[in-house]
């Protein structure tokens, strides 16, 4: 009989004999690797944190205590354990499925949703304090990976625990990936403690005192005579936690449950901050995902027999690939060009640049902020940065994008890789917000690629610009059209006009030109001329091109995969009014809300009234009623 289908509620954890934890643990992992095999989705580090679920979950009542994930990317296991066993995790991360992170909306075991990295130990220190401020007695955890230590907030976070609490557990999740290898001097600190052979005696010789004291109720009768009996099996001056007044803990078996239960046990007794460095293995339990840890991060569906992707290869490059191998183009003749990621080089396709001119190349890790004013620096040097960052994830680097690069006008390019949908990520990575929070800062330009030949032109202008500036592009694959062998740079803020002007003229931004062909196509269908601007600027916008454009036409249609709300629709509306031209526009793009995940992105368009025939009749029915 299955354990796993048994379990409908953490109780029915912790009721289970410790002979039958290892079988548990079995179970979740054929759970995780059969549903994502079919919807995709993050398995390596979910596969990673097995057993250390299955502990936290013996240990804590998550109904009670608090457990904040950092991510959340690794939360499959806790959402099979609290309820959610069942027909909502096949669909995982579809339409009619669970989210592939926590979402306080979806579970109350769930207590804190996230998306990023960095949030947990802020947002569990909070609640920490709430709590000793109501005088209750919960626990309060926070679970970090290792890479989410080369976050400046977790950082931020930790610089302020002790002063903040005294009851508190933080669990370092070391595997040494964050999506790509973890670099930098946090990464080397955390090797050092787990190979350092004097940190490793003083764990053994705490492992066996705490088999003497295996039980909770006997670590609390220990009492306050804890610091005292244990302080030789901490090294104070030479860890970091330490100086921050935490207490380190490690390093331990993150697949041992025997283990973490005890030391969790402990550290849930402890009156003073506790750091449990626990060791884990990406992909642990599943061959292909421990040997390629970069393609199992986030993996679309698969063959679990082989862990061959089950897509049908395409000869179509997707845009971050077009994007790579055209930064190294334009870098291979400029070696004033840099390419700079946050922990993403294959995500943006700079691996492509890494591999063929290292020297122009820099991996910051999980720092938007340090990304953005690191290019700030090297752009006053006479360098010209090319950040490439997720267009979700720029919004972290809001700060240095007006106070360090904007105000000084330095000539940084970022490359906003997802700007648009991230249909099965949800809401935390859906990138609708950059044209609003762009666009209004002075000094910068913000471009938008049709395709990918005119992103490779793109790229260009950007390099060539004196000034910060901004591309988007979505996910997925490109057009399939041809690209130049060598890019041309375009005037900045000329748009491009592709049907001459009709009845109705339609301004397209971006990717949503192939869906503005279409709009067109079935106007004139039934008899209504519609002429067609690929805009490609958001920022200057062709202000002379529209202006002509709103005196001949009798309505103005916008197109953009970005929110309403300050997108590029509203420029224009802008534009018009400061001219005193009045004509109607119609704006088309994201509605003011937070987008789910879902299935696909046609399917995500179906539910909010974009799609192409939902579109059409939107704008036939507008039309005529100016008539």
């Amino acid at each position: 009989m299955s354990l796993l289908k048994a379990i409908n509620s953490p109780a029915d954890v912790k009721a289970l004999e410790p002979n039958q934890l290892s079988e548990l643990a079995q179970e979740l992992r054929e759970r995780i690797i059969e549903t994502t095999a079919i919807q995709g989705g993050h398995i390596g580090p979910n596969l990673g944190v097995v057993e250390l679920t299955i502990a936290l979950h013996r240990v804590f009542d998550t109904l009670k205590d608090r457990i904040t994930f950092d991510v959340s990317h690794q939360g499959y296991a806790h959402k099979l354990l609290t309820g959610r066993n069942n027909a909502q995790f096949d669909q995982l991360r579809q339409s009619e499925g669970y989210c592939g992170f926590l979402a306080r909306s979806e579970s109350p075991h769930d207590a804190f949703g996230a998306g990023h990295a960095g949030t947990a130990l802020s947002a569990a220190l909070g609640m920490a304090a709430a709590r000793d401020l109501k005088g209750s007695d919960e626990s309060v955890i926070a679970l970090c990976g290792d890479a989410a230590f080369t976050c400046g907030i977790t950082m931020e976070a930790l610089n302020n625990v002790a002063a903040t609490t005294k009851k508190f557990i933080i669990i370092l999740n070391d595997n040494k990936w964050s999506i790509s290898k973890n670099v930098g001097a946090i990464s080397q600190y955390f090797n050092e403690l787990i190979t350092n052979p004097i940190y490793n005696k003083l764990n053994d010789d705490f492992e066996a005192f705490l088999q003497k004291v295996p039980g909770g109720s006997s670590i609390r009768n220990f009492g306050s005579k804890w610091k005292k009996e244990t302080k030789d099996f901490f090294v104070s001056s030479s860890s970091l936690f330490e100086t921050y007044n935490i207490r380190y803990i490690g390093p331990v078996d993150g697949h041992d449950i025997t283990k973490l239960t005890r030391y969790l046990e402990f550290a849930k007794q402890s009156e003073k901050p506790v750091l449990l460095h626990v060791i884990t293995t990406k992909g642990k339990g599943y061959t292909q995902a421990i040997e390629n840890p970069e393609r199992f991060h986030g993996a679309s569906p698969f063959d679990p027999a082989t862990g061959k992707g089950l897509k049908k290869s395409s000869t179509i490059p997707k845009y971050q690939d077009c994007f790579g191998q055209s930064i190294t183009l334009l870098a291979r003749r400029n070696p004033n060009i840099v390419g700079i990621t946050a922990a993403m080089p294959s995500g943006t396709g700079l691996d492509t640049l890494k591999a063929e001119l290292p020297k122009q190349f820099f991996d910051v890790g999980i720092a938007e902020e340090h990304a953005a004013i690191f290019a700030a620096g090297l752009a006053t040097a006479g360098l010209h940065p090319v950040c490439a960052i997720y267009s979700t994830f720029l919004q972290r680097a809001y700060d240095p994008i007006i106070h360090d690069i904007a105000l000084q006008n330095l000539p940084v390019l970022f490359c906003l890789d997802r700007a648009g949908l991230s249909p099965n990520d949800g809401p935390t990575h859906h990138g609708l917000f950059d044209i609003a929070y762009l666009r209004c800062i002075p000094n910068v330009v913000v471009m938008a690629a049709s395709d990918e030949d005119q992103l490779a032109d793109m790229l260009l202008t950007g390099t060539e610009h004196p000034g910060p500036a901004f591309l988007r592009y979505p996910r997925g694959e490109a057009t399939g059209c041809e690209v130049k062998a060598i890019p041309q740079a375009i005037s900045i803020g000329q748009s491009k006009r592709v049907l001459k002007i009709g009845a109705i003229d339609i301004w397209s931004i971006g990717t949503m030109l192939q869906d503005a062909k279409i709009l067109a196509e079935k106007l004139a269908d039934i008899g209504i001329p519609a002429g067609l601007v690929d805009a490609r600027f958001v920022k200057p916008i062709d202000r002379d091109a529209l202006l002509d454009a709103a005196h001949q036409c009798k309505l103005i249609v916008t197109l953009e995969d970005h929110v309403l709300t300050g997108g590029f629709g509203s420029a224009v509306l802008e534009t018009l009014h400061s001219a005193a031209v009045n004509c109607p526009v119609e704006r088309l793009a994201w509605p003011d809300t937070f987008i789910d995940h879902g299935s696909s992105v046609a399917d995500l368009r179906q539910q909010h009234g974009l799609a192409p025939h939902q579109i059409f009749e939107r704008i036939r029915n507008r039309y005529q009623k100016l008539l």
